[in-house]
């Protein structure tokens, strides 16, 4: 798995297919999700939602993987993840961390790793939160531009003088329901 798009996979590659040929492991099959988060859950990562049921349906009796936070940020995920596969009597191995969950101290090891990436993840939220506290505090905008102008406002408390609908509204000036109701709020 990879964030962003502008990153690639093929490192990971390299090193994953290095390492199933000293294993003596055949690769049945490649699996990326990429420019997708891994705080994601496995209904908006296709890839890892396929790798599950894959081992489900013992297409797969190993997983190799290049780091536990490529499957994912959220302890959830990574524990409901794992009783999936070892409920399939699949295994994982993690590269980066030399994790092979066919013995009893890989599946420990895997369960603190799992907390590690999940502390990262808020680590990186709250900055991102208080990078934002400060841009506003310096009276940046946060956000998408709205596309409420002047005219846009005139255009609401007209047409809502008129008794035209909250939701006509809204689809004619093609701004939401809830946009309208909040510029009445100020005109009022």
């Amino acid at each position: 798995r990879i964030s962003t798009n502008e990153q690639t996979i093929d490192n990971q590659l390299k090193v994953l297919r290095e390492i199933a040929h000293k294993k003596g492991l055949d690769v049945v099959r490649e699996i990326s999700d990429e420019g997708i988060s891994g705080a994601k859950g496995r209904n908006e990562r296709e890839g890892f939602d396929e790798l599950i049921k894959g081992s489900i349906q013992k297409e797969w009796d190993t997983i190799l993987v290049w780091d536990v936070s490529r499957l994912g940020r959220s302890l959830k995920h990574l524990v409901s993840f794992l009783e999936d596969i070892h409920s399939a009597k699949c295994d994982l191995y993690i590269h980066q961390s030399g994790i092979d969950t066919s013995t009893a101290s890989g599946k420990m090891m895997f369960g603190m790793l799992s907390v590690f990436s999940e502390f990262e993840r808020s680590m990186i939220r709250e900055r991102v939160i208080a990078g934002q506290q400060r841009a506003k505090a310096e009276g940046k905008h946060i956000g998408r531009k709205t596309n409420v102008t002047d005219g846009v406002i005139t255009a609401v408390y007209q047409l809502r003088q008129n008794n035209v609908p909250i939701k006509r509204i809204a689809k004619d000036l093609q701004i939401g329901v809830g946009t309208v109701y909040k510029i009445l709020e100020k005109v009022a």
